[in-house]
């Protein structure tokens, strides 16, 4: 069964429409079930990984057995990296996939002959498999590598374009991972001085990023960030002081709120809550 599965998976990889993108093969398409395919789940989770940051091993399997635990059936997912922008380090979208609804209409399936329902089933059920193992490989390699080393973070500019890029998606219910250190360093805006964090006062911040058209608009997401104030190993300086978490936390409760979007969770760096 696991070899045919793998084989209709292969196979549905080659009928993706490239006007609809999904990076998740349909089962009731390839198997000729469309009309009884049922409605998504209206739920879309949105992970961006910002690769100026080098996040540790326990910290990027944390954040993926989130998503695996956040993701259900009609779900739909989409997956952005950021850097400043450099040759090979630039925005891009890198996977943007729909799992489908289990079919669970007792009298459609009362309809349907039995081996066009098992063979649905069983794809169905590996289909979360083959998400799982897709998302995990490609979320790793958005990660900084051990020997990169960017300078900049243009965090602000990342993330209005990225909410831009989200305003024609339908989904009712947005949830957005957010893996940084949130310390922008920018021609923009800078969060150090002398190769420390400085003072963050959040209404001063606010009015620099306000008067620098650098508000985005989420339209109501939920946001969930994990990696805050994340210290490389390398750093000569390798101390936060709460007080330097706490003013870097007002000010991004303050610039998703202006955003449309509301902070649930400030993993600094953890995220200690579930992903709702």
């Amino acid at each position: 069964m696991k070899g045919w599965l793998a084989l209709i998976l292969l196979g549905m990889a080659c009928v993706t429409q490239a006007a609809d993108r999904n990076d998740i093969p349909s089962c009731y398409h390839f198997l000729k079930q469309d009309t009884v395919r049922p409605d998504d789940s209206g739920r879309e989770l949105i992970i961006i990984i910002d690769q100026t940051v080098k996040v540790p091993l326990p910290l990027k399997e944390s954040v993926w057995q989130h998503v695996l635990r956040y993701v259900q059936p009609g779900d739909r997912v989409v997956l952005y990296q950021f850097s400043a922008l450099l040759q090979d380090n630039y925005l891009k979208r890198v996977y943007d996939g729909k799992l489908e609804a289990l079919f669970t209409d007792q009298k459609a399936r009362n309809n349907m002959g039995m081996e066009s329902l098992k063979k649905l089933d069983a794809c169905l059920l590996q289909q979360k498999h083959f998400f799982s193992q897709g998302i995990g490989k490609l979320m790793a390699a958005s990660f900084a590598a051990d020997s990169d080393s960017v300078a900049k973070s243009e965090i602000f500019g990342s993330l209005k374009r990225i909410a831009e890029d989200l305003k024609s998606d339908p989904a009712r219910e947005k949830s957005v991972l957010l893996v940084s250190d949130m310390l922008e360093n920018s021609d923009f805006v800078s969060f150090y001085s002398n190769n420390h964090i400085r003072s963050i006062v959040a209404e001063k911040e606010m009015a620099k990023v306000s008067e620098q058209n650098l508000i985005a608009d989420f339209n109501g997401a939920k946001v969930y960030i994990a990696g805050a104030g994340l210290i490389d190993t390398a750093a000569k300086n390798n101390y936060r002081s709460g007080k330097v978490m706490q003013q870097l936390e007002t000010f991004w409760q303050r610039y998703f709120e202006a955003s449309h979007a509301k902070l649930v969770s400030f993993g600094a760096p953890e995220l200690t809550v579930e992903i709702k």
